[in-house]
């Protein structure tokens, strides 16, 4: 699958979780290796205590890795949402943000780790923070990843 950065970017501004949400894709790298999501706190996205909604914070969070990946080991390789939790740290108030990251040694080393055909199940962790910088929530997303079955070894 292909797509455009800057289009997936802007079509996901009107993808009814994030628009209902609030959740804005601020940038999204043209190589799928770096994306920052924003969460202003605002009257349908607030908690019964005032502060950030558990579900939208998560939300924010949910396809990031998982599109990265896919872009970035290519279309020979099946990459999936496994699982997901999240912990919240702090009540979170105003605009929190989540900046993303996916470095070359990590997809190499998914990559080698799945070349024998069996599935692999990486791990990502990510801070959703507050203006200052301070943990809101910690979420933590493991992907399935497994080359497709013409792709792998006999």
């Amino acid at each position: 699958m292909k797509m455009d950065a800057r289009l997936l970017r802007r079509g996901m501004g009107w993808w009814p979780p994030f628009l209902g949400a609030g959740i804005r894709v601020r940038s999204f790298a043209d190589d799928f290796r770096d994306a920052v999501v924003e969460l202003k706190l605002g009257r349908l996205n607030r908690n019964y205590v005032g502060t950030h909604f558990g579900g939208s914070l998560y939300a924010m969070c949910d396809p990031f890795y998982m599109i990265m990946l896919l872009h970035n080991l290519g279309s020979d390789y099946l990459v999936w949402d496994k699982g997901g939790e999240i912990e919240y740290v702090a009540p979170g108030r105003g605009t929190v943000r989540a900046h993303f990251t996916l470095g070359e040694a990590r997809v190499a080393g998914i990559r080698a780790q799945a070349a024998g055909g069996d599935k692999v199940l990486p791990e990502f962790e990510i801070d959703v923070t507050d203006k200052e910088g301070a943990v809101v929530a910690r979420v933590r997303k493991t992907l399935y990843v497994r080359l497709k079955p013409r792709h792998r070894p006999a």
